[in-house]
């Protein structure tokens, strides 16, 4: 994977350099060529996630590694886990305070902040990983994203995704909605507003966090991410049932935040690089966890025998529809908001379309013929 990864360096490096080589009609008459810029820098970023927890604790390191050898060691990148240096939650004061030029995490995290973050992670029954990749990029979406944490001093990026998740782990059958009523549950976000509304009790906590409390009692049932972040955390020894779908974090999106005045200070060439080295760590995240996932549900249910379940049909209809109120509420409280609920439905709206007779259809026929 690290070679696959430097590959992806190198050749953005190259592109890098052609760009910056002066012409071929350029003659030794004319003004020389503006001097390179050779400062160094050395920047610490924070992340939300456990150390060395698979494919989002060691993203960062990853994207640190390639904008290290991307600048020939000019550009030099620490990594900080949870509670290493700031504590998760506070990953986003952090950033914006400049005690640390950068930050990883999710934006649903910061909800407090600005309510309409939570889009730039996920929307319970919204896009998925390949859909809100295509919103970013090229619907709009991190220009709004910019848009809303300017006010804090904070660039956003793109910098992970971990494709459809779990609905979760639970000490308790879910058959009706009667059956969440005080249930007590690790999830954040807009899911988390939307199992407070059908009559649970969200939790919010650090990854870190959830194995004891679910251990001790403290919550009843907890989602994460998927298989292999929660194989990894042995979440199977403490919780009987796993639910699917996940309908709250369909395609979350992970977030490099960057301060504003250190993303400023760069000369053009490393900014660059930071950028590339993001797009290529948010793709090569996909890729790991859909190759692990894989993996990591065989041995949960043919080694420890976990008991996987589909939420009832009702119990999901009820949450997309707490799921809608909770979004107009939020965007209706001011006009920015309201321009980014508006651009991810409008980007939805035409996605669904399209995949309808692509991506859906195609994996419909797929079950069909394997069936």
């Amino acid at each position: 994977m690290r070679q696959v990864l430097r590959v992806i360096a190198a050749a953005a490096l190259t592109v890098i350099l052609v760009a910056c080589a002066p012409e071929a009609g350029d003659s030794a008459g004319t003004d020389a060529a503006p001097a390179a810029d050779t400062r160094t820098f050395e920047w610490k970023l924070v992340t939300t996630w456990p150390k060395n927890l698979p494919a989002l604790g060691t993203a960062p390191e990853r994207l640190a590694d390639i904008v290290g050898e991307m600048s020939a060691g000019r550009f030099q990148i620490k990594v900080y886990a949870a509670g290493e240096l700031v504590p998760a939650f506070e990953v986003f004061d952090a950033v914006a305070e400049g005690s640390a030029e950068m930050g990883h995490g999710a934006a649903y995290y910061w909800r407090g902040k600005a309510p309409i973050a939570a889009i730039f992670a996920t929307v319970p029954f919204g896009l998925n990983a390949q859909e809100m990749n295509g919103w970013l990029h090229y619907g709009g979406g991190l220009e709004l994203w910019r848009e809303l944490y300017e006010p804090f001093g904070v660039v956003p990026l793109a910098a992970g995704n971990s494709g459809v998740q779990m609905a979760g782990w639970f000490n308790k059958e879910i058959n009706s909605l009667e059956d969440l009523q005080g249930l007590k549950m690790r999830i954040p976000g807009i899911g988390g507003e939307v199992l407070e509304r059908a009559g649970g009790v969200p939790v919010a906590m650090p990854g870190s966090e959830i194995f004891t409390s679910l251990q001790t009692g403290v919550i009843v049932a907890a989602e994460l991410v998927g298989h292999y972040n929660d194989l990894a955390l042995g979440l199977q020894e403490i919780a009987q049932y796993y639910y699917y779908p996940g309908w709250h974090e369909p395609g979350p999106a992970i977030e490099a935040l960057v301060n504003r005045e250190a993303w400023d200070s760069l000369p053009t060439d490393l900014r660059v690089m930071l950028e590339t080295a993001c797009r290529a760590v948010n793709q090569d995240m996909l890729d790991e966890f859909t190759a692990r996932n894989a993996t990591a549900l065989r041995t949960l249910v043919e080694e420890h025998g976990v008991d996987v379940r589909r939420l009832p049909d009702d119990v999901l209809a009820r949450f997309a529809e707490f799921s809608d109120d909770v979004l107009d509420e939020t965007a209706a409280t001011d006009e920015l908001s309201q321009r980014i609920l508006d651009s991810y439905r409008a980007f939805q709206g035409s996605v669904r379309e399209y995949h309808a007779i692509t991506e859906q259809s195609y994996l419909d026929t797929r079950a069909g013929v394997d069936g």
